[in-house]
Order: structure tokens, then sequence, then C-alpha cells
């Protein structure tokens, strides 16, 4: 699945638009594998957009992805009375965590070095908070995590770029049924 030429990183995608940018940083360092794993994304038609849109974008970049599954059943399993949490709060902290951690078992399973996500390059979304948990996850999997804030140093500018200049659809929420209703 990876050469060996350099280390193997497992990036969890949370849409192709975030991506650019964090595989154009970590490719010269890493093998980069797209993993696309977002069952928190809604409605379906909405998921295969987004999914249509990484699979695009990776056979652009040249790089591999795999893709995780839609797991919605589970994803309302987890968030359940989280319902009516305000968007940034424990629903979303819930959500970061389920794909964080299938992201660490899978990366784990198919013998990445290590593994990262997209999610910090989001000015909504709280570094600190998803780093900790990629950290934790580390010590429950043995998988390296890539800790990063993708969006500092203009870095979420340059995925607005990238994504004008790759023609990408660009979604106008986060993903949840929740994050819909809010804009």
């Amino acid at each position: 699945m990876i050469s060996r030429n350099k280390k193997g990183l497992l990036l969890h995608t949370c849409c192709a638009p975030c991506s650019t940018y964090v595989v154009e940083l970590l490719r010269p360092e890493f093998d980069v594998t797209a993993y696309f794993y977002n069952p928190n994304i809604h409605p379906y038609e909405e998921y295969q957009i987004r999914l249509g849109e990484m699979k695009r974008t990776c056979r652009r970049l040249g790089i591999d992805l795999v893709e995780g599954g839609y797991e919605v059943e589970e994803w309302f399993q987890r968030i359940k009375g989280l319902e009516t949490e305000k968007e940034g709060g424990k629903r979303c902290t819930v959500c970061f965590y389920l794909r964080l951690d299938k992201t660490a078992a899978f990366a784990r399973d198919y013998d990445y070095q290590y593994y990262a996500t997209t999610l910090t390059i989001s000015p909504y979304k709280d570094a600190k908070v998803i780093n900790q948990m990629g950290k934790k996850l580390q010590e429950k999997y043995g998988i390296n995590f890539y800790q990063a804030d993708f969006k500092k140093k203009d870095g979420f500018k340059r995925s607005c770029q990238l994504s004008k200049e790759y023609g990408l659809y660009r979604q106008n929420y986060c993903g949840c049924i929740f994050s819909k209703k809010k804009s």
C-alpha cells in the first residue's frame, strides 16, 4: 500500500478542500495515504459528493485513498443525548474522537508509522482538543500521531486557494445534520 522510502502516514480527511494544503505540507516528509472516514456527514447524498471530491483530489495529487465506510448508525449511537449541544461542544468532541479512533486503529492494523487529521485546518475547530485526542489514541494504539495546527501560517488560506485552483466543491457546513441546520 505504501512505499518504504518515506515514513507512511495515514491522513484522516474530512473533505477535499481541507486536504489540499495538508497533503502539500506533509508530502515532502511522508508517504501520505488519505483515509476518508466521516459517518457524521448528512445527508448521504452530501457524503457521496464529498467522497467523490476526495477521490478526484487524490487522483490529482497522486496519493492513495481508503474509504473507511459510512457507519452512520454508530455515529448516531455515539452522540445520543448530545443532539442539542452547541456547535463545537461535547457532540463535536465525541465525533472527532470516533473518527480519530477509527483512523488510528486502521493505521496500526496496516503498519503505518504515523497518523494525522485534517480537522485542525478549520478555523472552527480547536486544534488543542484534537491534538490531545490524537496523543491519547497514540498511547492506546502504539501509532505515532502527527500533532499540528494546520490553520496556522495561513494554512486555511492556502487550502482555500488550492480548492479554488482545483475547482473543488466547498460545503457550507461541517457535515452533521445539526451543523447543517445551523448553516
